[in-house]
């Protein structure tokens, strides 16, 4: 069954987008300042962009969340805000986020980046502004772990982790550490949550060995979708069509946005993921 979203005309993907129907806020959370882009009603979802940045896809998938009856919280982390960016300013945006202090890119760091504790902080801000049961959180490609690692807070209950791609070095690496994974399988056995996770079959940033620690670590309740290769977009930006070489971005730059096509029906399944947890009544 597919979820009704508002009938409008399809967005040009390969044009910059505005975003001007969201409210462009500044917050500051442990002692931080980022720009994050609000729009909607309802109980909160963090959406994190992927590599390289807020592009029109991620403000694509980003109002599906909203027009299925949320407030979404779309933080800017790297890259320009809805930007269609170049092959070469997409990898200088790349090499950037993978030497800051923010990101833990590689798997000789240890335990989760640092920049989740700011995004817990900012789950929790959601909730108090938004009220319902708890927050939902989808992260992507470099922030794809994300959404496990704020499962730390209480106030996420519902957690998507799409082709998650750090640590960029290991492809059995989960990017946190035992006892937080440990602590994640624990919320989800005592208060009966699940994770959904997508990857393409083929992904070369995202195998299928990082899905298999994840769900050694989680267990069951870590329910995993494995598309097809030829079920992706194949007319994608500059940036895509240089460095990801294989399908990649199931919601986003690598989503057939046609009835029918198995990454629509992984978009619907993650929005009544997130009503059946937010949505009360």
């Amino acid at each position: 069954m597919s979820i009704a979203i508002k009938d409008i005309s399809k967005p040009d993907m390969h044009a910059d987008d505005p975003i001007s129907d969201f409210t462009q806020r500044q917050i500051s959370l442990n002692d931080v300042d980022k720009v994050v882009h609000v729009s909607g009603s309802g109980p909160a979802v963090i959406v994190m962009t992927e590599m390289p940045g807020i592009s029109p896809h991620v403000a694509r998938f980003a109002r599906w969340v909203r027009d299925a009856g949320f407030t979404v919280y779309m933080p800017s982390l790297f890259g320009r805000d809805g930007i269609v960016v170049s092959a070469e300013e997409g990898a200088a945006v790349f090499q950037k986020a993978c030497v800051s202090a923010e990101f833990r890119a590689f798997a000789g760091h240890k335990g989760s980046s640092p920049v989740t504790l700011w995004l817990r902080a900012l789950a929790r801000l959601a909730h108090e502004e938004c009220g319902g049961p708890g927050v939902g959180a989808i992260g992507m490609c470099f922030t794809g772990n994300f959404a496990l690692s704020m499962m730390l807070d209480k106030t996420v209950l519902a957690p998507v982790v799409a082709h998650p791609s750090l640590p960029l070095d290991d492809p059995a690496g989960t990017g946190m550490d035992a006892a937080d994974l440990q602590a994640v399988r624990s919320r989800l056995e005592s208060e009966d949550l699940t994770v959904m996770a997508y990857r393409f079959d083929g992904d070369s940033f995202c195998r299928a060995q990082r899905f298999a620690a994840f769900s050694e670590a989680l267990g069951e309740r870590f329910v995993t979708r494995v598309l097809p290769d030829n079920a992706a977009n194949q007319d994608t930006a500059p940036f895509f069509q240089r460095y990801v070489k294989t399908p990649h971005s199931v919601v986003t730059a690598h989503l057939i946005d046609e009835a029918g096509q198995p990454t629509m029906a992984a978009r619907d399944e993650i929005l009544r993921f997130f009503r059946a947890r937010l949505i009360q009544g």
